[in-house]
């Protein structure tokens, strides 16, 4: 498998451990040290949820920092985190969770921007059901993304606070995204569905009205963001700077209304199907108000991870047994060493 070096997106498509030997098999190397050409994956292809990369692809960002990536859309976290391991991806946007349970398991992954400060996700229902919060889905179907995504993390920890795991007290059922999920609940094979900013506007715009019941204290768990391998950090100390700043920029550009317009034409770019549809805009919107800090952090810049977020992410993981454990070191899960400098 070659990494092209454009400005593109592209698909591995899913990516098990058998891709992984595969891949080195054929010679794939596992650190890359170029500068220049490097792969970007992504756990899902809308290029509006990861608006700050094509923003700054589009205006020239990386280009500046003398980077010339490519962006590669798979399914989910879990695989985003195996294309990393396996070198099919020098840098990637993984969920916290996953990546607190790859670190558990020797994955020297390191959490270096904090993409999304306000929860990405959130637990949604039909507006005209009875599901007033989440301990009204005991023994409901919560409809998923995908079987490992961060979602799921989100999720579980959530119900393990409400006394409640998957598989005894509910089910998780993989449906997709979408229009696959608008189907799953328009078919009642599922009660609730927790999802993304990017599945709320596209399950709005299929004529579904939902109701969010996520708790109060979940929203200010973040949800993905930019992460590396230490090893790939080591061999490339260039890149996390470099990336960090062009995606810094491109927060900033779309954040002015003036650029809106702009901007989603440089996601468009990114994606064309997507740029077509009619909740384009709203989507926009939702996505830049959750990639702002919240008033709390706003001072510290963007990118910046809080401690006490990860904290609580990481006994939540423990409580809900996504973590059969606790870290050791949770500090080493994460970095805000490159935060001033991206700012700057």
């Amino acid at each position: 498998m070659t990494i092209r070096a454009n400005m593109s997106r592209r698909g591995f498509g899913k990516l098990t451990l058998g891709g992984i030997a595969a891949a080195s098999v054929i010679g794939m190397p596992s650190i890359v040290r170029a500068q220049t050409a490097i792969t970007f994956a992504v756990p899902n292809p809308s290029a509006l949820t990861w608006m700050p990369y094509w923003v700054a692809v589009g205006e020239g960002y990386f280009a500046d920092e003398g980077l010339t990536p490519t962006l590669e859309a798979i399914d989910g976290s879990s695989a985003v985190l195996q294309a990393m391991a396996a070198g099919q991806a020098q840098i990637g946007a993984p969920g916290p969770g996953p990546t607190l349970g790859a670190r558990a398991r020797g994955v020297d992954v390191k959490f270096l921007f904090n993409l999304y400060p306000k929860s990405v996700f959130g637990l949604l229902v039909k507006a005209d059901s009875s599901y007033q919060t989440p301990t009204d889905l005991k023994g409901t179907v919560v409809g998923v993304g995908t079987a490992d995504g961060a979602e799921v993390s989100f999720t579980s920890a959530i119900m393990s606070d409400f006394g409640m795991t998957a598989g005894t007290d509910f089910t998780y059922l993989p449906v997709g995204d979408g229009g696959t999920a608008a189907v799953a609940f328009m078919r009642d094979e599922v009660n609730s569905y927790a999802g993304a900013v990017s599945d709320a506007a596209i399950l709005a715009a299929r004529g579904l009205d939902l109701r969010e019941i996520t708790p109060e204290q979940y929203l200010g768990f973040f949800g993905n963001g930019i992460a590396m391998l230490e090893s790939q950090m080591s061999a490339t100390p260039d890149l996390a700077p470099k990336f960090g700043r062009a995606l810094v920029r491109g927060i900033r550009f779309a954040s002015d209304p003036a650029n809106k317009e702009a901007a989603l034409k440089h996601c468009a770019d990114g994606n064309p199907q997507e740029g077509e549809q009619d909740y384009a805009a709203a989507l926009y919107d939702g996505v830049v108000v959750r990639m702002t800090p919240t008033d709390a952090f706003m001072d510290q810049g963007y990118g910046y991870q809080p401690p006490e977020h990860w904290q609580a992410i990481h006994d939540s993981a423990v409580a809900s047994g996504a973590l059969s454990e606790p870290l050791a070191d949770l500090s080493a899960v994460y970095t805000n060493e490159f935060v001033a400098d991206w700012n700057a």
